[in-house]
This record gives C-alpha cells, structure tokens and sequence, in this order.
C-alpha cells in the first residue's frame, strides 16, 4: 500500500455503525439564512500509509475532497460547503506534514470547528517502519522529513509530530500488510454504508483510424459487420440515424453480439466493485468511428443503464471525417 498506487443536497440519519450515513444535525448560520453543515472527515497520517487512497476512494463515494489543504482554513471550507445549498454536502480534508508550518493551526480549526457544532472525523493511517521504508525505497523519494538523515530519521519524526492527533483519530487504519484493494475495502466498510459501492461506465464510440483511445478499459471492435459507409444513401448519415441503427442491427450476428457483450460485461461490473474499481471506459470501435460503432455504443450505453450503472456517452470521432 503506498501513495504511489494507484448525495449531495439529503438529510442524514444516524448510524449505529459510524458509517458515512451519520448526519452533523447542525446547521450554521450564513447572513439571513440557516443552512445545514457538511459532514467532514479530516485524513492524516504517516506518510506512504496510503493517504492519497484513502482520499480517492472517499472522491469516488461522492466526497468532495481537498488535498493538502492548510488546517487554517478547514473552517472556511465548511463554511463554503455549507453555502453551496448541499450541493456540496460532504467534504474529507488531507491533512499532512507536507503543509507542516501549517500544521499547528489543526488544533485551533479543530476546536473552532466544535465551537459551531460541526461533527467531524479523523481517520488515520498508520504503517510499520519497516513497510513505510520499504515504500519509499521502492518509488526512490525521499521522506518529507528526512532532511539530511535517513528515511527512517523522517519517519521518527513524523510519528512524533502526529502523535497526538493520532490520538485523536476517530478511525485508525494499519496498512502495513494492506494492498490497495484491502485499503479501499476498509474505507468501504466505513463509508459506504449498506449499498453496494457503484460503478460508473463511460461508453466511447472511435474509429480506429483515429487511434486507440488511450483511457479505455476494454475495447470492442464492430468491424465484423458490414459498413453502412459502402450503402449510398446512408452514407451521409451517423449512427445516430434510425435507418443506419436499423441496418448494423440487421446484420448477421449484431444483436447476439449486443447481448453476449452486455452479459459478459454484467460479470465484469461484479468483479470491478468486488476490487474497488469505480470507472470503466468502453471503447467501441470501427473504421472511422460514424456508423457501426456509434450504433452499438448507443445501444450498449442504454442496456448498462437498465442494469443500475451509471452510464456517460461519447462519440470521439462523429463528425470528423
């Protein structure tokens, strides 16, 4: 597990568990109005335990997070989310030793923060010496507090900057025989409450003569079926076009392809969740990206929606010949 690795707007109810459903219960006052407070979850600890994980999984849970930010102005932004009229109703904070002459200012913001009612959470990760050097090592960075010393000069004095507020921590994580997917798991457990973490699928349409998309996850090719391009009188039209739909799904084989793909892809979304992963891009391709790909990326995008995935689609290359 090292750093390197890579819902908004609705009232809350309390959690026996301390999952992310608890609700602040609060509000705050902003000029002429009172609005409710975001929950707010603060993220610290060793460095190369898996912060920047940790923050990730809790972004790609709906959260809005802030990498980094100085203690000093945690106040004002929760201040901030709490205007947003709940558009923003969750923040986590990455608080680290990176912003050290900053780092003072936590208590302080921490103690204004109760002084206005705002439930907060510290969730910390710790690691073994031993495993944080082995991290370091293997991406050859140095410790932000090693200075001239050792790795392990860096690591004694980060645990004893962080001493107290791991103290104070709501939720301690040792990551030190974690992988990356067991991270995620644990923050899961925390945050995600009873639901089934959700995947978001981006459905591409390309031609292949414009290249790979470089972001897809799998790739699909539809050059097995005939090419509308050769047909005159749908030439000019795309894929969006009812009569070029109606030819590609005419074709020997185009619908069972739809289908198995669609089953297949059923599979895949179980594994993907059971492993962390929240995004996929489904790349769809044909020669220039018009007609066959365009069809069955349509196609496609509206039967992951049916099954409960959240489906973005693209057509990369319409329009460009």
């Amino acid at each position: 597990m090292t750093e390197h690795e890579n819902e908004h707007g609705h009232d809350r109810t309390d959690r026996a568990d301390g999952a992310a459903d608890v609700s602040t219960g609060t509000s705050i006052e902003t000029g002429d109005s009172t609005v409710a407070i975001p929950e707010l979850v603060i993220i610290s600890g060793m460095s190369g335990a898996g912060r920047s994980t940790a923050a990730k999984c809790l972004e790609d849970l709906g959260w809005f997070v802030v990498d980094n930010l100085p203690p000093a102005l945690i106040p004002t932004m929760v201040e901030l989310g709490a205007r947003s009229q709940g558009n923003v109703a969750r923040i986590a904070v990455v608080v680290d030793v990176r912003g050290r002459r900053f780092f003072d200012n936590l208590r302080e913001s921490l103690a204004d923060l109760e002084s206005k009612g705002v439930t907060r959470r510290i969730v910390f990760l710790e690691s073994s010496d031993d495993a944080l050097v082995r991290r370091f090592e293997s991406v050859r960075r140095p410790h932000p507090l090693q200075g001239d010393g050792r790795i392990v000069d860096g690591i004694a004095a980060e645990r004893d900057l962080l001493r107290e507020l791991r103290g104070d921590a709501d939720l301690v994580i040792d990551t030190s025989s974690l992988n990356v997917h067991e991270l995620r798991a644990k923050m899961d457990a925390q945050f995600a409450g009873d639901e089934e973490p959700e995947l978001r699928a981006t459905v591409m349409s390309f031609g292949f003569k414009y290249g790979l998309p470089v972001d897809a996850d799998l790739v699909v090719d539809c050059r097995f079926l005939p090419n509308p391009h050769w047909v005159p009188e749908l030439r000019p039209f795309t894929g969006l076009n009812e009569e070029v739909s109606a030819y590609v799904f005419d074709q020997p084989g185009a619908k069972e392809f739809l289908n198995q793909y669609t089953e297949l892809l059923q599979l895949v979304a179980a594994g993907y969740r059971r492993e962390g992963k929240r995004y996929v891009t489904i790349a769809v391709g044909c020669t220039g990206g018009k007609h066959r790909s365009v069809a069955m990326s349509e196609k496609l995008a509206a039967r992951l929606a049916t099954e409960g995935i959240e489906t973005v689609l693209v057509h990369r290359d319409m329009g460009r010949e």
